[in-house]
């Protein structure tokens, strides 16, 4: 039986592969049923750069959030990115 995947649009994690939080992250995507783009910041440069002048920062993971009104999120901390994760698992 195969989990139906659950895009997520305008959502974009940036990570770096061997990084222990972004591998709990995208675990819980996995587990979750949810699809989006992922962005590796150690093999591109623009990712890297990107995560800099959107969120100020090159902490990863991060999860950049568009939303609905244009409003851009940055959202750091995998707990964090988690817990929204499990809030829009129920919607």
């Amino acid at each position: 039986m195969s989990k139906t995947k659950k895009q997520l649009k305008n959502h974009q994690l940036y990570y770096f592969a061997s990084c222990p939080f972004c591998i709990k992250v995208r675990l819980a995507l996995w587990w979750m049923g949810f699809e989006l783009q992922q962005k590796d910041i150690i093999s591109s440069n623009k990712n890297k750069n990107e995560l800099l002048v959107g969120g100020g920062k090159t902490q990863v993971p991060c999860l950049r959030i568009e939303h609905e009104e244009g409003d851009v999120q940055w959202l750091y901390e995998s707990e964090d990115i988690i817990r929204y994760l499990k809030q829009r698992s129920v919607c």
